[in-house]
């Protein structure tokens, strides 16, 4: 009776937690769109206008949004993009180079063509990093004008050439604002859908916590190409509604400004947030209209202006409305597990044999980190490994996680081999594991934090996410279900909405195995999960760990408190200058000379 009112409960405050987060997010964006719908009713044409523009630029933004502050890649040369739309669309419509098309016959060509080339530019964010990425689509951006400049007989070269006419009803210019408000309207609704699935978690983890992201099975290529595709395809379409606005477009048209504009626009936004961006599109947007004087000097003012959000307010705009992480936690939080949990947690149907490395050799430069190791990791059983410091303990996860490939030797998870140096399979074959750093999403809460670790269990592909379709909403659901379980068993759920960065050093150590619990994995691999623990907390640790072990997984713990080993382990491994030293129980590692002489003293 205590298991299903602790469920109960957990489950009434999922529903809380969810209902007020949605109407958080949703409100005010429906607010805005509102307010914008009422543009051209109290105002003139010049400023319906402005906010075409606005929903325009947003239609780019909002999808470069996953890219920049989800993602966390430095895309600054987007406009590349906008630019091949516009002329893609105009060129079609214009019957340049084929019989005239329909305006939004040109504007689906200009999204495909945007798709294509959205994945050229995002390539180099596989092997390039930071500003190196970013300097690759400002290179990108250059090529694309001068494209336009040299090819005179279809673009018109410097002297450009008509944008497309809209039909009716959209040929007015409230017609044409509301069709791109929809446009902007549809971005944001797709863009939160992705946010607020496993596809968007997943790209914060790949920004912010890459190491566990691999861990969790999310395969970053894969996932990045699949935004780039989605981002390349909405900015070349906004290009389209650009060419359209312009009536008239010309290489000038698309300055570098304008690339300056969308990537600040996210930057001041803040991080993982629709709202900020948006708003801060349409300040960015709205602010040469109110200085115009200084119109010339558009570049310095938003280069002024990210300097103070940087200053004031790190987190950007989303940071200042975020209210709700800023009330105080109450200090001196206890974390009681509740083992009885675990059961609705873990799967029991495990595999029933175990990890076994035989041989297993590894060098950092001439020096070997591991020197023919042999383990055995059994299912349902708690083993111990432990060493001095610099003996290959963690270098051994490394390896059956599939960070590392050995030189030599093999690792099999029940009898067949690991792939070595995969480690984004190692979560869908059954193996989760922590860090002896904690790897999180600092800016995400715990309850998102812990949906991570359930990534591959999702069903619904991209596409489905996108719009929102049942199998999405259907994931959504159990996993954070879920979520909240593993919370409530690691002792969190009060602190499932704060985020992960307000957590004490223990509560990390506790979320983080939560996560691995997620993916419902036959084998979890700790690495020093006690450090910084107090007594109390070691106790209650190894209790869990001994719940987790009754369900049939299996835990290969690395940990320098002797005490907590020697208490829950069914077998210890001493490793020594990476070699094993000594193995077998508990009580025979105690009295084993050449293990007390190297590592326990005495």
């Amino acid at each position: 009776m205590a298991i299903s009112s602790e469920s109960a409960a957990g489950t009434m405050q999922e529903k809380s937690l969810a209902g007020t987060g949605s109407w958080m997010f949703s409100g005010p964006l429906i607010m805005i769109f509102c307010l914008a719908a009422l543009v051209p009713f109290v105002t003139n044409d010049y400023w319906v206008l402005i906010a075409t523009r606005a929903a325009i630029y947003w239609v780019l933004v909002g999808a470069l949004n996953l890219v920049i502050g989800f993602a966390g890649q430095l895309a600054i040369g987007y406009v590349a993009l906008l630019t091949l739309g516009a002329y893609t669309t105009s060129v079609l419509v214009a019957g340049n180079v084929s019989p005239p098309v329909p305006v939004f016959g040109a504007l689906a060509i200009a999204g495909v063509a945007g798709a294509i080339f959205g994945v050229i530019v995002g390539l180099p964010a596989l092997r390039l990093r930071t500003f190196y990425f970013a300097i690759s689509t400002l290179g990108f951006a250059t090529i694309i004008t001068q494209i336009a400049l040299a090819w005179q007989s279809v673009t018109g070269g410097g002297i450009g050439l008509p944008g497309p006419e809209m039909p009716a009803p959209f040929h007015t210019h409230a017609g044409f604002y509301f069709l791109c408000l929809t446009a902007a309207g549809l971005i944001t609704w797709m863009t939160a859908n992705i946010a607020h699935s496993r596809f968007g978690r997943g790209l914060i983890a790949v920004r912010d916590a890459d190491v566990a992201a691999e861990a969790t099975g999310i395969r970053k290529a894969r996932l990045l190409m699949t935004i780039f595709v989605f981002t390349g395809a909405s900015a070349a379409i906004a290009g389209g509604l650009f060419a359209a606005l312009q009536t008239y477009i010309t290489p000038d048209a698309f300055t570098f400004d304008l690339s300056v504009l969308f990537f600040i626009s996210v930057l001041i936004g803040g991080r993982g947030s629709i709202l900020g961006p948006l708003l801060g599109t349409v300040i960015l947007t709205l602010l040469p209209e109110f200085a115009a004087p200084l119109a010339a000097w558009s570049t310095f003012l938003y280069a002024v202006l990210l300097l103070v959000i940087v200053l004031v307010a790190p987190g950007g705009i989303a940071a200042l409305l975020d209210f709700g992480n800023r009330r105080v936690l109450r200090a001196n939080r206890t974390i009681v597990p509740k083992a009885a949990l675990v059961g609705h947690l873990l799967a029991t149907d495990k595999a029933k044999s175990g990890i076994a490395l035989r041989g297993v050799v590894l060098s950092f430069l001439g020096v070997r980190a591991i020197d023919g190791v042999d383990l055995d990791v059994e299912a349902g059983k708690i083993h111990g490994l432990i060493g001095p410091n610099g003996s290959g303990k963690t270098t051994i996860l490394n390896v059956i996680s599939g960070f590392y490939g050995p030189e030599a030797g093999s690792i099999a998870l029940g009898g067949e081999a690991l792939k070595p140096g995969d480690s984004e399979s190692r979560a869908s074959q059954g193996i989760a594991r922590t860090f002896q750093t904690p790897r999180i999403v600092g800016e995400a809460s715990v309850l998102q934090n812990v949906m991570i670790g359930g990534t591959i269990r999702g069903q619904s592909t991209f596409v489905e996410s996108l719009f929102c379709l049942p199998r999405h909403r259907g994931d959504e659901r159990t996993l954070r279900s879920e979520a909240m379980t593993a919370l409530s068993a690691v002792g969190l759920e009060s602190l499932a909405d704060i985020r992960a960065d307000r957590l004490q050093h223990s509560e990390l150590r506790f979320m983080e195995i939560a996560r691995a619990c997620m993916a419902r994995p036959a084998f979890i691999l700790l690495d020093e999960p006690a450090a910084g623990l107090s007594a109390d907390e070691i106790l209650r640790l190894g209790q869990f760990l001994k719940a987790i072990s009754r369900q049939g997984t299996g835990v290969l713990l690395v940990e320098h408190h002797a005490d907590l080993i020697f208490d829950i382990c069914d077998y210890v491994t001493v490793l020594n200058l990476g070699r094993v030293l000594a193995q077998g129980t508990p009580a025979e590692i105690r009295v084993h000379k050449e293990v007390i002489s190297a590592y326990l003293g005495g």
